[in-house]
């Protein structure tokens, strides 16, 4: 079982930045493959960048390339996603998920970003 805590949102202006954080409990996180997702109200959720269990191979949604990167720090059993250049199409909640078996099993409660322009 992974329980995992999204922080860093808040409310920014457009071409400004923020890290998200996702502390993990549990002593297999750095087993699993993790990753951001983002939903809008009345859009269903999406996944924004994910990252391998090892931090070796990275994916990212083509609206987010270029200016989102997804990062893990197994001793610390927390992933970031920095976002740089942010436009308020960027905002949503967004939710941290892992993957110990080819589905998305848990998730974080989400963390609110806001981005005004």
């Amino acid at each position: 079982q992974v329980q995992l805590v999204e922080s860093g949102g808040g409310l920014v202006q457009a071409g400004g930045s923020l890290r998200l954080s996702c502390a993990a409990s549990g002593r297999t996180f750095g087993t699993y493959d993790m990753g951001w997702f983002r939903q809008t109200p009345g859009k269903e959720r999406s996944i924004v960048a994910q990252i391998t269990w090892s931090g070796s191979s990275t994916w990212y949604a083509d609206s987010v390339k270029g200016r989102f990167t997804i990062s893990r720090d197994s001793a610390k059993n927390t992933m970031y996603l920095q976002m740089d250049s942010l436009k308020p199409e960027d905002t949503g909640r967004y939710y941290c998920a892992a993957n110990p078996d080819d589905a998305w099993r848990y998730w974080g409660q989400g963390t609110q970003v806001t981005v005004s322009s």
